[in-house]
């Protein structure tokens, strides 16, 4: 499993291989269920760098996996999403349980160390990353209170709204910059990522909150016309946001 830029949601590496990032990369689902949403369930995010040529290996390495984990106590659900070319470079598995203490039994199981050992040979990394609620820390209003964040789907709409633009920037000037200082690339994506979360954790997330504080407050957005409204101005900023950089790239 190997880690795409963290925002790009970049995945952190951990030992035991198999398993989850800030955010979920672009791509279609290849294989699994899709995970239910529950209040209290974690998730988890893995990319994986495939070997060339070792595909349909990894494919039925993860049906494996699947279903060894379809066994585990608090398994909601998965899905795989493959590589999409200039967009996500990786295949990244995407699985939920219940509660932090199964996700974290998964993890560690003597299974899932079977599955990787014997996994190894169709990946060359993989990088994994936990998450609780979909965009924990980021959506707070009225005091922070847990009750008054906005539903998981306005969450990653509002993310995607900040983060689009800003991985294009830092693409379009940091990231030629670094390219052309000699910079080797896992250096850059650190970089990126620190510059990426920075901006969203302290500028942009709180920029969006206020802007459409309307849409996202559960105690404000209490009809259907505000909830399309809201929809509806997110999805035309993401094709302005689109249009203006198919100009300038």
């Amino acid at each position: 499993m190997g880690a795409a830029a963290v925002w790009p949601p970049t995945i952190r590496p951990d030992p035991s291989g198999y398993g989850a990032s800030d955010g979920l990369p672009s791509g279609n689902p290849f294989g699994g269920t899709p995970a239910e949403q529950e209040s209290g369930a974690v998730t988890a995010v893995v990319s994986h760098v495939v070997e060339p040529g070792r595909e349909q290996g990894f494919l039925r390495w993860q049906a494996k996996a699947l279903k060894a984990q379809e066994k585990a106590p608090g398994f909601m659900g998965s899905e795989l999403f493959r590589p999409v070319q200039e967009v996500q470079e990786r295949w990244v598995a995407v699985f939920r349980f219940d509660s932090r203490e199964h996700l974290d039994d998964w993890l560690a199981s003597d299974v899932r160390q079977g599955l990787l050992e014997e996994g190894r040979r169709y990946f060359a990394s993989y990088d994994v990353h936990k998450v609780g609620s979909a965009f924990s820390g980021w959506f707070s209003f009225e005091g922070g209170a847990r009750g008054d964040a906005p539903p998981n789907w306005k969450q990653a709409m509002s993310v995607l709204l900040a983060l689009y633009p800003t991985v294009m920037v830092l693409n379009l000037t940091v990231g030629y910059e670094l390219d052309d200082l000699g910079v080797p690339g896992y250096v850059g994506l650190f970089v990126g990522n620190v510059l990426s979360v920075s901006a969203l954790t302290w500028l942009l997330m709180p920029l969006v909150n206020r802007v459409l504080a309307f849409w996202l407050v559960p105690g404000r957005a209490r009809s259907a016309r505000v909830h399309v409204a809201g929809a509806a101005l997110v999805v035309l900023a993401y094709l302005l946001f689109v249009a203006i950089f198919e100009l300038i790239s």
